[in-house]
């Protein structure tokens, strides 16, 4: 099987049916036998997603008109691809591109003009794309925009950022192992990491490792979480004897480690709306042989699933765009709309009413993201809070990570390595 044409076929999936690449990816590549043969399929994959905007605007200057069929498509933008941004020698590139047409007669010539003319007319096309500040960056034209509009001094570096390989980082279970003694285990192994100043459980790698790799993986000494999601549990500030929610909880790492930072709670609640994801939840849980409770449930509608007794601690990971962990599923410059986030606003602050009656007095509610849109994080907290007299922020006093908004705190994408995230600190005062 030709890898290229199966990476035109995971990318039609996202392109045309919306599915995400992970999702794409893990259907279609049961095909391919060899570990080397997957890693280029997913290199392929992941590098058009995240130059989609800028290949689609080079490809439409080399059409007169547009290929209607969309794997064909797909097949030129991954031939484009491996011209603009891999070490794939040019005459392998163009041939196995063009091979992987197969029996569409019609598309061999076809792509092979496409590429052709491509290198050919390289320079001119570079310099056009580059004109245009949302297709030089590669991000549709509404999110440049948004983006611009919600961080205008840190607009470019996001969208840059957005485009660059995530770091690995992990968290080290500090419940059965330091963090320098963990790093210890790494160096032995030839592994280099990093540890991180604002976060006592984060270490990142310098270089990417497979997971059966890390030593005490299996046994549940560390596990792969960006730093920035690591910050959940401190923020939570869990105690002895605390009954903790946490509300859309898949796929369970911020459980994992709150159980790992306080393993004295009385009980800790996971709920997640998606019965298949709490299976992750479950499977993460096991692996590190922790307790929880694990319930299917709809976040806006409680009384389904609540047993009536309050809680002291509250993590709710709201539904959001995502925004902040593009570099992560560059797919998501794909598959978000515009419209999305106004979808999603409602839902977020339909969740936080609903689930703030469940808190109890003097209880601490942490509400987090990974978007870095204002309209997701500091406006939804304003909005709550314009309407709950019982509910007042908890200034988060940290000058190690984040900008201070005009509620909670946002991290900015790639600062400190880590993703976009957002957090803010809501107490329930008792009303007289």
């Amino acid at each position: 099987m030709n890898t290229r044409l199966i990476a035109a076929r995971v990318l039609t999936r996202v392109i045309q049916d919306g599915q995400s690449l992970t999702a794409a990816l893990e259907a279609n590549l049961t095909a391919v036998e060899l570990s080397k043969d997957k890693a280029f399929v997913q290199a392929l994959c992941y590098g058009v997603c995240r130059y989609y905007y800028r290949l689609d605007f080079i490809l439409n200057e080399l059409l007169t008109k547009p290929i209607k069929d969309l794997e064909i498509k797909a097949l030129a933008l991954v031939g484009l691809y491996q011209l603009c941004y891999m070490r794939v020698k040019p005459h392998a590139a163009v041939s196995e591109t063009v091979l992987a047409t197969q029996k569409k007669t019609w598309a061999k010539g076809l792509i092979n003009a496409l590429l052709r003319n491509y290198q050919r007319d390289q320079t001119n096309l570079e310099q056009k794309a580059d004109a245009l500040n949302w297709v030089a960056l590669s991000h549709p034209l509404w999110l440049t925009q948004k983006i611009q509009q919600d961080w205008p001094e840190h607009a470019e570096n996001i969208l840059f950022e957005n485009n660059q390989q995530p770091p690995m980082s992990l968290r080290v279970n500090l419940s059965r192992i330091s963090t320098e003694q963990y790093l210890q285990q790494l160096t032995e192994l030839a592994i280099k990491a990093v540890p991180v100043d604002c976060c006592p459980s984060a270490l990142i790698l310098e270089k990417p490792v497979a997971v059966e790799l890390l030593p005490g993986f299996i046994d549940g000494l560390a596990s792969v979480q960006d730093v920035a999601a690591q910050l959940a549990a401190g923020l939570l500030d869990v105690k002895p004897g605390q009954r903790v929610l946490d509300v859309c909880a898949a796929p369970g790492g911020k459980a994992a480690h709150i159980l790992e930072t306080q393993p004295q709670l009385k009980e800790l609640v996971a709920v997640d709306i998606d019965s298949n994801r709490l299976l992750r939840v479950d499977d993460t849980l096991q692996r590190l042989n922790l307790p929880a409770t694990l319930i299917t449930g709809d976040a806006q509608m409680p009384q389904d699933w609540w047993d009536g007794q309050l809680f002291e601690r509250i993590l709710l990971d709201a539904p959001c765009s995502a925004l902040g962990v593009i570099r992560r599923h560059p797919d998501i410059k794909l598959l978000r709309r515009a419209e999305d986030i106004e979808t999603l606003q409602a839902l977020q602050q339909n969740i936080l009413c609903a689930i703030w009656p469940l808190l109890a007095p003097g209880g601490l509610l942490v509400y987090a993201t990974c978007s870095i849109l204002k309209q997701e994080n500091e406006q939804q907290i304003a909005t709550f809070l314009a309407s709950h007299a019982d509910a007042k922020e908890i200034i988060i006093e940290e000058t190690t990570w984040g900008i201070k908004a005009s509620h909670g705190r946002q991290i900015i994408t790639g600062t400190g390595s880590m993703d976009g995230f957002y957090y803010a600190k809501l107490v329930k005062n008792a009303l007289h």
